[in-house]
């Protein structure tokens, strides 16, 4: 009975440790699971401080690069400091210079021998004390106003109306501002990039020059007249001689008073030609236009130097229109001059062969042109420039031809342009030279000689 009772007793133990265990097991259980959802918890935020960890590094990488970028930036910026600096530097030297410049350039300008006006968009911008002193203005009463709003003062007047009625923009002409005063009026634009910005207008003055030209003039004139008379005695009276007038002579005076004749004959051409030069100079060349056959100017005018052309053993040549032309309006004694001294030329240095003239008439220009060729001995390129100048010969006609004054083409080309025409040539050394010039039908009488 003990027994059973102590194994009852066991069993109840064992029964109340069974259950024991079983609760324990529960419990263990229960932490079992609080612990793995702890875990599960702590695994995900391990994983929430790792990804934050990431995001710090790329955030700390980029505040890095930025940081470079900031360093490499201000490196950047302290070396464009220095360079701005520098230029800053170079801007004040040249602003500097600019200003030494401009200074010098006003010196030159105050100190121009010559008036000086600069019109931009027609006002006056410069205005030298040489300007002041031609017009009897001050700079300050006429900077920055337009030259046409000054035209009442009687020295301006005058350049505004050359101003108005020149149509080049680079000019240069003599112009009278009133009171013996003449002045050389020159010109130019001013351009930057092809853009005219204005006009510089220079005013050289010439009144004593054109005092001295017209005292010059009047001396060559007035001797030339004096000239004449006793030479025309002298070339009569040697006439005289030499057709018998005065009694039988012999040969050899016969050759003396000859080569006399030829001389004083010489010195009659150079008076002649001096008068014309001077009558030239003076404006009053041309007196009495009327209406003529071209072709028979040409003949008339080649008339008076056909003897002295076959004695050289030279020919004419005409080429002369077959149809009806216009009559040319000229001043014919003076067309003739100027005809003849451009076959004379042709005449003296052509040593054989012919000479070629011919007329040809354009209806569309109302225009004839005249083509005097050669075979002669040409124009030197480096003279060509002066050949239309005073008293020029060049050296090749000088050793060919010794005689001569060099005022020929001269008054040739003086008496063409007085009839509104053009003259011109063409010309190689050693194979002879072509004369041309153009003579407008209808004329134009009375044009001043420049």
């Amino acid at each position: 009975m003990q027994e059973k009772e102590e194994l009852q007793a066991i069993i109840t133990e064992l029964d109340r440790t069974i259950k024991m265990l079983v609760r324990r097991d529960f419990e263990l259980s229960g932490i079992k699971e609080k612990r793995e959802v702890e875990l599960k918890e702590l695994d995900h935020i391990a994983k929430l401080f790792i990804r934050r960890d990431l995001e710090l590094t790329q955030i700390r990488e980029k505040r890095e690069n930025e940081f470079q970028k900031l360093e490499e930036r201000t490196k950047e910026l302290e070396e464009s400091k220095k360079a701005l600096l520098n230029i800053l530097e170079d801007v004040e030297e040249e602003k500097k210079r600019a200003e030494d410049e401009k200074n010098k350039t006003e010196t030159i300008i105050k100190s121009f021998a010559d008036g000086l006006l600069l019109l931009e968009e027609e006002k006056i911008t410069i205005f030298n004390p040489k300007a002041e002193e031609i017009f009897g203005l001050k700079e300050e009463e006429v900077k920055e106003k337009t030259i046409w709003s000054l035209k009442e003062n009687k020295r301006i007047a005058p350049l505004t109306v050359l101003l108005k009625t020149e149509k080049n923009r680079i000019f240069r002409k003599e112009l009278s501002l009133g009171e013996g005063l003449i002045v050389e009026v020159s010109t130019t634009a001013v351009l930057r990039k092809g853009k005219e910005l204005g006009n510089i207008v220079i005013l050289h003055d010439i009144t004593r020059e054109k005092f001295i030209e017209r005292m010059k003039t009047e001396f060559v004139s007035i001797a030339a007249h004096q000239l004449r008379t006793p030479l025309s005695a002298v070339k009569w009276i040697l006439k005289m001689f030499l057709d018998g007038d005065m009694g039988q002579i012999s040969e050899t005076q016969s050759q003396f008073l000859q080569k006399t004749y030829d001389s004083n004959e010489r010195m009659i051409n150079l008076v002649n030609d001096l008068l014309s030069v001077a009558r030239i100079e003076e404006g009053r060349f041309l007196q009495k236009m009327e209406k003529y056959e071209m072709a028979d100017i040409i003949l008339e005018a080649v008339g008076a130097l056909k003897e002295t052309a076959e004695k050289r053993g030279l020919s004419f040549n005409y080429i002369l229109p077959s149809k009806k032309m216009p009559k040319v309006s000229i001043d014919k004694e003076k067309i003739i001059i100027a005809i003849q001294n451009i076959i004379e030329n042709a005449v003296s240095y052509t040593k054989s062969g012919g000479i070629d003239i011919s007329v040809d008439y354009t209806p569309l220009q109302n225009e004839f042109m005249v083509r005097v060729q050669d075979t002669g001995i040409g124009i030197p390129e480096n003279q060509k420039v002066r050949i239309f100048s005073r008293f020029f010969r060049g050296g090749i006609a000088v050793k060919t031809e010794t005689e001569g004054t060099g005022l020929g083409l001269f008054i040739a080309k003086n008496i063409i342009e007085a009839h509104n025409g053009k003259i011109w040539f063409d010309s190689q050394e050693g194979y002879g030279t072509t004369f041309y010039f153009t003579l407008p039908a209808d004329g134009i009488a009375g044009k001043k000689f420049k």
